[in-house]
């Protein structure tokens, strides 16, 4: 697929079906384009469809199966808006950070890989009373093969991202801030542990695709 030069090209990127519950319309939408009219549009759409397909089928789809409608916050970004983003304070990594990240459609040295910002509103209702949102990142570390997860502290949002070499490394902006789990590293707290932190979540359900 060639990079959309119309507004019909770019209605038949946003039609290709990612997976099971999402699209890749479901992933254009941006803030910062729409204030700063830049196109968020990939400049190689089979690398994005490919990579994004990753994401959705090995974590985006079993996290909404598990605990209903998950949100988008912030899915994939160009070159030329994540740039922009990160000149001005924006929110944005440099591009070569978000490469096989927000960045879909470049290698990062040459390992595939996507990633998006997103909230879960079952567990964002539970954040707000209080729940510790180290119990989300351990249930994801120990059910969906992930790459990166990084938490935020409005509505316990978070960056998570697909790799075909994954990082397995948790941080986060909340407390108890910094790394919670490092690249290639084991988790201090055993298995056990972990799994009386999230004995009250639903059931998890994943989907194989063949």
């Amino acid at each position: 697929m060639k990079r959309p030069r119309s507004m019909r090209g770019l209605e038949d990127l946003g039609r290709v079906r990612l997976s099971k519950h999402f699209y890749m319309r479901d992933f254009l939408y941006s803030e910062i384009g729409n204030i700063h009219q830049i196109q968020n549009v990939p400049d190689n759409p089979d690398l994005a469809i490919k990579a994004g397909r990753k994401l959705c089928e090995m974590l985006l789809d079993p996290l909404q199966e598990t605990f209903g409608r998950i949100a988008i916050r912030s899915g994939f970004r160009s070159c030329e808006l994540n740039a922009y983003g990160n000149a001005n304070n924006l929110n944005c990594a440099r591009n070569d950070a978000n490469y096989g990240h927000h960045i879909w459609d470049r290698l990062d040295n040459g390992v595939m890989g996507a990633g998006t910002s997103l909230v879960i509103p079952w567990f964002a209702d539970r954040y707000d009373q209080g729940r510790d949102w180290r119990d989300l990142a351990w249930w994801i570390h120990d059910h969906l093969p992930y790459s990166d997860m990084w938490f935020f502290p409005k509505l316990a949002g978070f960056n998570l991202s697909w790799r075909e070499k994954p990082n397995r490394a948790i941080s986060s902006y909340i407390a108890p801030k910094g790394k919670l789990l490092a690249a290639g590293a084991e988790p201090e707290e055993p298995l056990a542990t972990r799994q009386k932190r999230y004995v009250d979540f639903p059931t998890f359900r994943g989907i194989e695709y063949p």
